[in-house]
């Protein structure tokens, strides 16, 4: 298991560096850059370090761990790749629901949406979020449904 971490501080620009970070290290990871599954763990990972730094004003820890994985294609191809976010806010994660034209409430909807599995623990003085994606399973692919007043005028 090959496991990467990145310090993240309480900066919520922080949350574009730990994207650019984690895309260069799924790229190392054998991922191709605009693979779905690549795609579906950014925004994984863009949900649960935003959560970790806008709502707890802590810094963070974001870590990737790597399962094994055989050639692609091949049956023992599979693997899980976990991301974790570890702060130092004992807050557990609350799920909201948005409304309608709400900006905020579906982080977790989205990381439920599209990871296999993920929960949350203590984790010394805090806690630590997760969640996995299986490799060489099926991908979700999030559509986003345009809103009225979205599309640009002509």
């Amino acid at each position: 298991m090959l496991q990467v971490q990145l310090e993240v501080g309480a900066d919520p620009a922080e949350v574009g560096r730990a994207r650019r970070w984690a895309r260069s290290r799924l790229i190392g990871s054998g991922l191709e850059d605009d693979e779905p599954l690549a795609e579906t763990l950014i925004l994984l990972i863009s949900e649960l370090v935003t959560n970790a730094v806008v709502h707890t004003g802590c810094p963070a820890v974001l870590r990737m761990l790597f399962g094994t994985a055989g050639p692609a294609g091949s049956p023992g191809s599979t693997g899980t790749v976990r991301v974790e976010v570890a702060d130092t806010s004992t807050r557990p994660p609350q799920p909201r629901h948005a409304e309608g034209e709400d900006t905020g409430g579906r982080g977790l909807e989205l990381v439920d949406g599209l990871a296999d599995r993920w929960g949350w623990q203590p984790e010394g003085a805090g806690k630590r979020i997760w969640c996995e994606v299986d490799r060489g399973g099926p991908v979700m692919v999030p559509a986003i449904q345009e809103q009225p007043g979205d599309r640009a005028r002509l």
